[in-house]
């Protein structure tokens, strides 16, 4: 129950739904009752026993309020009977009776009508938090983790959220209402006999809870394998031109079809305990009916008790409406197991301590002037060092290379100084200022970000340039367009700039999304650019534009180029040689190759290939 005491946090916007859901569930509690004891008068007239009140009853306080409503009824039927006979206060009894089922379920509706408004904005409030921080957490958070199981989590499980928990929420308000005024009006008929009927029903919620308590442990496991189903399917979409190379579907499906075995089997067994709720809590309070019809008839019987024949038939009655409730509740009971299992996992990521975050004493950093420093720094991603005792100055206004052989920490120190990852030991500093001194946002605007691999959305052509803006003219995007040597493709587009590229701009080929992505960087119009191996997928005459770009999007800037080709770097104002983590050269392109050390090898092995 303590998940789902953290998912209602999520419903205080909406407390004034909740009240007023209390308060029609009130009302429709006590017409629920009302619309059953107005049954007992007409059972009297049919069976000829009612008795004949001739002098209006006096209210005597909330203890004698039974006697009080059924004796002012027969008052009112008794005079009928006198001046209209039978079937005249037959038809009041069931004008009576109407008019208290259509009140209550009118209330009924208005009930789940305010609770409709508290679901949906719970539900949203919900998807919106774990999108915050799905989106704040750092990066080493999901590369542990597989992306199907998080889109699961914000699919499947709060889709699960709605529908036990919040669904859920009407039983809980509603059926221990209907239950409290439902024993109130038993105690009244007969208390001897609502104790008896006290007795048995414990024994039947001791069964009930042993069962919802197994649910959990299979709901968790079920949630937990829709996330490994969910990430397969997402891995076949986008490695699927690689299946299709190496024949591999058949081992694909054999894999895919292990996966939904497992779930089918978990969600087989969930649905086996769950259905088993309802027919497990009727056969309970059939067998305690029974039980009761046997004392109760007994009472009556041999005169034990004050009971009459048509409070004993309408006390049955008031049973039945505890019987639905009852199963409501322990339905609830074990919807809420259920969902306590989704709730864990969704509020393990919202709980996610997360390690990159702003100090309270975080300045803003609105401009760059003199230079980058990686101060002795060492980083590892789980247990060996992939930098160790690095140290390098990058100043300002100049393009710094760096090369190496794959492994060696280029792009590391490509997330390092965007602060993507925090390092373990020494110091990265901007103008002087340790990057955990400035706010994350700050830092991040002053770079512009290039990769190898260009991440673009399902949206337009100018949507995906104006990412990192928050208002650009058309003149400007088309500006930065041209710069980019995207412009000439993008208007060859059926709608050009209005484009949509479809899902990663998988309408457009490899050299016009990168071009796309350093648009995007140059609207951004960062004083530091940073290109992680910005040209190494694409063919040559790709590369060639892509290079030329990059050169004018470079001009009077910052810049830290990771290059696979070392044909695209040789204009840099130093180049960093990296084996290891460590710096093993460092100078301009000519003054390399003189030297004929590491980066000589590398520029013959590349000229060989």
């Amino acid at each position: 129950m303590n998940y789902f005491k953290k998912i209602l946090r999520f419903a205080k916007p909406y407390l004034r739904y909740a009240w007023l859901n209390v308060f029609f569930n009130i009302l429709y509690a006590i017409f629920n009752v009302l619309s059953v004891l107005a049954f007992i008068p007409v059972l009297g007239i049919l069976f000829g026993r009612e008795e004949k009140v001739t002098v209006k009853p006096e209210f005597k306080g909330l203890t004698g309020i039974y006697d009080y409503v059924q004796d002012s009824l027969n008052f009112y039927v008794s005079n009928m009977m006198e001046t209209g006979g039978l079937e005249q206060a037959l038809l009041f009894i069931c004008l009576i009776s109407f008019s208290m089922f259509f009140f209550k379920n009118l209330f009924r509706y208005l009930a789940l009508f305010v609770l409709s408004f508290l679901r949906t904005g719970v539900v949203k409030d919900l998807r919106d938090a774990l999108y915050k921080k799905i989106v704040s957490l750092p990066l080493s958070y999901f590369s542990e983790k597989k992306k199907g199981d998080t889109m699961a989590r914000m699919s499947n499980d709060v889709q699960e959220i709605e529908v036990s928990f919040l669904n859920t929420l009407e039983a809980i308000v509603r059926e221990p209402l209907t239950i409290v005024f439902t024993l109130t009006s038993m105690f009244a008929i007969s208390a001897k006999l609502t104790l008896f009927a006290f007795i048995l029903l414990p024994v039947s919620g001791v069964i009930i809870s042993s069962v919802s308590k197994r649910l959990k442990a299979k709901s968790l496991l079920a949630q937990q394998e829709t996330g490994n189903f969910l990430s397969f399917i997402e891995e076949t979409l986008t490695g699927l031109k690689v299946i299709k190379s190496f024949t591999a579907e058949k081992k694909m499906e054999q894999k895919f079809k292990g996966s939904t075995l497992r779930l089918k089997q978990l969600m087989t067994s969930v649905f086996n305990r769950t259905n088993l709720a309802s027919p497990m809590s009727e056969f309970l309070g059939s067998a305690t009916i029974i039980a009761i019809l046997w004392y109760g008839g007994r009472i009556v019987l041999l005169g034990e008790d004050e009971m009459k024949p048509q409070e004993f038939l309408g006390y049955i009655g008031l049973f039945y409406l505890i019987l639905n409730p009852a199963k409501a509740i322990s339905k609830a009971l074990f919807s809420i197991q259920k969902g306590n299992a989704s709730a864990e996992r969704i509020i393990s990521i919202l709980e996610t301590e997360n390690d990159i975050i702003d100090r309270d004493n975080a300045i803003e950093k609105e401009s760059f002037e003199h230079e980058i420093e990686l101060k002795n720094i060492s980083f590892k991603y789980k247990d060996d060092y992939v930098l160790k005792n690095f140290s390098m100055k990058i100043p300002k206004g100049k393009s710094i290379a760096l090369v190496g052989q794959s492994g060696s920490g280029k792009s590391t120190l490509a997330n390092l100084i965007p602060r993507f990852y925090d390092v373990n030991e020494g110091a990265i500093l901007i103008d002087g200022v340790s990057v955990k001194d400035i706010k994350k946002r700050s830092i991040r605007e002053l770079m512009g970000i290039v990769t190898q691999e260009s991440i673009l959305f399902n949206d337009s052509v100018k949507n995906n340039i104006t990412l990192g803006v928050d208002h650009a003219s058309d003149e400007a995007i088309e500006e930065a367009a041209k710069v980019a040597n995207a412009h000439e493709f993008i208007m060859a587009l059926p709608e050009q700039y209005d484009n949509n590229i479809g899902d990663s701009g998988n309408m457009l080929s490899g050299g016009q999304r990168q071009r796309l992505s350093i648009a995007r960087a140059v609207l951004k119009n960062p004083p530091i650019m940073i290109l992680d191996e910005a040209t190494s997928a694409l063919d040559t005459e790709s590369e060639q534009l892509v290079q030329s770009a990059l050169e004018k999007m470079m001009e009077n800037r910052t810049s830290v180029v990771i290059a696979h080709r070392l044909s695209t770097i040789q204009k840099a104002d130093l180049i960093v040689v990296m084996q290891n983590g460590k710096i093993v050269e460092q100078g301009k392109h000519s003054e390399l190759l003189k030297k004929k050390g590491a980066y000589f090898k590398l520029v013959n092995m590349q000229s060989l290939a």
